[in-house]
């Protein structure tokens, strides 16, 4: 399953510019893994590597396959969502099923689209949103101490235990606080993640600019504008530029955004943004019929890894021969590696470390 983020907002702040913008260059891009509509409003998107396209081109494989990241467009909230304003509930329930949120807040002026609070204010319009996904998951949270309570009057440990953790949030929410600001240890934070709350699920701010704003706004200014906490995730961009970088070549592309003042386009820093938000890394596997790039989070093991690939290579796995990706290039290829004692056999210990090109050896 690819990483799952869902694109919420405000209506008319950008979202479905930001979305068609997303998937028309990942399918442009990705050749060997277009862009596919599985429903109107979701789209599976490459995760930008330059690391796999130099593994490809010296390994020369049939099949390029890059990691992805599946993106889904919810309609716009309004105020009241959270009790089924605008279909409200509908479009919350969609959010419920994703890893991340991205959170788009408007922050250009002007052009012919209305806000529809009739004004710029981006503290507001986040604060907005928040609101309505507090109040979903309240709701969620009450309904739910109704169904434990005669559990735990019983004396049914684990119901007791998720009374307890319902009341912990539930306390929380009614003072303004997301379920994301409280300490679980790890019993509770097993049971906090199957309640499913929006404001359990971490969050990137894209702040949707103007072209004169990319060059002016810096993210710290924006965070205590906004008040945001310091360790918020946010990311600067331009639907509307990312939308007419469609049209250039891949050179013409990078020229205009080195005029703008950046180095890599929006959309490439919001997937990394994800990324290191979940704690996600990358691992490749490399020979003559493909290269492919897999998702894992920091810390795996060597079997967790095998595990990604299939459920038979973690439960039988013996070891993996591991070239670091630095090593695999400077050699030119595995063999060139393994002659030059750059191959490692790493046991079942093993933490994986980001860009490990493996091999697993395994016995069901």
């Amino acid at each position: 399953m690819p990483l799952r983020i869902g694109i919420v907002g405000l209506p008319n702040v950008g979202k479905s510019t930001l979305f068609n913008a997303l998937t028309k260059s990942r399918g442009a891009q990705a050749a060997n893994y277009p862009f596919c509509t599985i429903d109107p409003n979701v789209g599976i998107v490459e995760v930008p590597d330059e690391r796999l396209r130099t593994l490809a081109e010296l390994v020369k494989p049939k099949k390029v396959i890059p990691a992805t990241v599946e993106f889904v467009d919810i309609a716009g909230l309004v105020k009241g969502a959270s009790t089924g304003e605008g279909l409200g509930n509908k479009f919350l329930s969609h959010i419920r099923e994703v890893d991340a949120v991205c959170h788009v807040v408007r922050i250009f002026e002007g052009g012919d689209v209305i806000h529809v609070e009739g004004s710029i204010d981006p503290k507001r319009d986040r604060e907005t949103i928040e609101t309505e996904l507090a109040l979903a998951d309240l709701d969620s949270v009450r309904k739910r101490i109704e169904k434990t309570q005669g559990g735990a009057r019983t004396g049914d440990k684990g119901k007791q235990l998720e009374w307890s953790v319902l009341q912990k949030i539930e306390a929380a929410l009614q003072e303004g606080k997301p379920a994301s600001s409280l300490s679980f240890d790890s019993d509770e934070r097993v049971i906090a993640r199957e309640f499913q709350l929006l404001t359990l699920k971490p969050v990137i701010v894209a702040l949707n600019a103007s072209e004169a704003q990319m060059g002016s706004l810096t993210i710290d200014d924006v965070k205590a504008q906004m008040l945001l906490p310091s360790a918020s995730q946010v990311v600067i961009i331009s639907a509307k530029i990312e939308e007419d970088l469609q049209d250039l070549a891949p050179e013409e592309a990078q020229m205009f955004l080195l005029d703008l003042g950046v180095t890599s386009s929006g959309l490439d820093r919001l997937i990394a943004a994800a990324y290191d938000l979940l704690g996600y890394q990358t691992f490749f596997t490399a020979g003559p019929e493909e290269v492919r790039a897999w998702t894992i989070t920091r810390g795996a093991t060597a079997p967790e890894a095998a595990g990604v690939i299939h459920t038979d290579f973690q439960r039988g796995f013996i070891a993996a021969a591991t070239i670091s990706y630095n090593d695999f290039v400077q050699f030119g290829s595995e063999q060139k590696a393994k002659e030059a004692g750059k191959m490692r056999l790493e046991g079942k210990e093993y933490g994986v470390k980001d860009g490990d090109v493996m091999h697993f050896r395994f016995h069901v």
